[in-house]
């Protein structure tokens, strides 16, 4: 969330960031309805200040025995009462509305991000790797997954439904495999002084949560909600956030950057038709989250922005898989993201690159919301500011199986991935 008083004053760059974004925002109704609400409060205020003063009067009054005087006075008061009153309900809803926009207000996306309507506008950085050159038809990774019955997708959707999936045998090693590898690789960077703290966050979240990392209202639809109001998360990112949520932080402990687990869910709204077959664009998955909360500071949240971009490439290269990382377009960035990059590993059997992290950065879009400040060297309490990216989802292990296949079917354990495998070579 912006500061109103920033968006007053920045009106036009804020519509040119919802536009960029291709947001429908509407930043002259905010300030209309922001002009509404000052206006009510201040005559609430007046009022109040006129009973305030009524009040002290009528108290007089009653210490000196002028019952009568008090009497006429407190009459006389039941009209301000009524003013007060109707103000009171007045603002209750001007606030609801104005409330409404402030938490639709999109964030201001970088200079440097490019300009473009959605995905198919993003623009490629960097590529790393070889692209396999393979003396025969390369299959997919459900045909290979299929062969070394490594997946069940037909029992998967009779237990679960549309999308529903079951991991098997040496699929369900290597992903473990591949938990391991990533959680020793921060634990590694910890010991070499860059803290980093595991955890195993809640899927299950507040309304207030989503809310404050900016998945609702936008995103709500792809949400799975309880009887009860709550959300089922798509990302450890949202629990991991809320863990600060209206806390002061200790400014000699940022950054502090964490490392998170959690079983994740999403109805995959508006994708119908893409990806059907296949494990790729699943309703549940597990994620592993980087996310770092560090000092307000630009410079700063582009040093992490990188860093953490960087991590997820060390991890890309160690698993020896080809990927590219493209800078996201203004149409493909969310409500919050000032910048985001996305790293796309090689898929042969689709002869394309396919997603497999996000990495961004918020300002103090999320802290704003969340409430997670800290204090200044000159005492003054500021909102950290927010990054994330993907350590690891099921993605990759897809993009391993493509890419390490045989002519003979069977498919090659990437070396890092062995030690956690009983030292296997090769699946089949």
């Amino acid at each position: 969330m912006l500061d109103i008083k920033f968006i007053r004053e920045n009106a036009e760059l804020v519509a040119m960031g919802a536009q960029k974004k291709r947001i429908d925002f509407d930043v002259k109704k905010l300030i209309e309805v922001d002009d509404k609400r000052k206006e009510i409060s201040q005559k609430l205020e007046e009022k109040r200040a006129k009973q305030n003063e009524v009040s002290l009067e009528v108290a007089k009054l009653g210490q000196a025995g002028n019952i009568a005087e008090k009497r006429k006075l407190i009459e006389e008061m039941q009209p301000l009462k009524e003013q007060m009153q109707a103000l009171e309900a007045e603002l209750k809803e001007i606030m609801i509305e104005w409330q409404k926009l402030m938490v639709a207000v999109p964030n201001i996306p970088d200079m440097s991000v490019p300009d473009g309507e959605d995905e198919s506008g993003n623009v490629e950085l960097k590529t790393w790797g070889n692209i396999p050159k393979f003396n025969f038809t390369p299959k997919n990774n459900m045909d290979l997954m299929l062969a070394h019955d490594m997946v069940d997708t037909e029992r998967g959707t009779k237990v679960a439904g549309f999308r529903g999936y079951f991991l098997k045998n040496d699929a369900a090693l290597l992903q473990f495999a591949l938990w391991q590898f990533v959680q020793d690789f921060f634990r590694k960077k910890s010991e070499i002084g860059e803290k980093w703290t595991p955890m195993i966050v809640p899927s299950l979240v507040k309304r207030e949560v989503l809310l404050g990392t900016g998945y609702i209202p936008q995103g709500e639809e792809d949400l799975y909600k309880t009887q009860d109001g709550d959300f089922l998360s798509g990302t450890a990112e949202v629990a991991t956030m809320g863990y600060y949520m209206d806390e002061i932080l200790d400014k000699k402990d940022l950054p502090i950057k964490m490392i998170s687990f959690a079983d994740s869910f999403r109805r995959e709204a508006g994708s119908h038709g893409r990806d059907t077959k296949g494990i790729l664009r699943v309703h549940e998955f597990y994620k592993m989250e980087q996310v770092v909360l560090c000092e307000a500071s630009h410079e700063l949240s582009v040093k992490y922005h990188e860093e953490l971009t960087n991590n997820a490439e060390e991890i890309m290269q160690a698993l020896k898989i080809p990927y590219r990382v493209v800078v996201n377009c203004g149409g493909d960035l969310g409500l919050g993201q000032v910048k985001k990059y996305d790293i796309e590993a090689w898929m042969p059997s689709e002869n394309k690159y396919r997603e497999t992290h996000s990495s961004s950065y918020f300002h103090d879009f999320q802290t704003r919301r969340l409430g997670i400040r800290y204090r200044d060297d000159d005492g003054k309490l500021k909102f950290v500011h927010s990054l994330n990216n993907t350590a690891l989802s099921g993605r990759p292990l897809l993009a391993i199986i493509e890419n390490n296949q045989q002519a003979d079917g069977s498919i090659v354990i990437p070396e890092v991935l062995r030690p956690y495998m009983g030292g296997k070579e090769k699946v089949g």
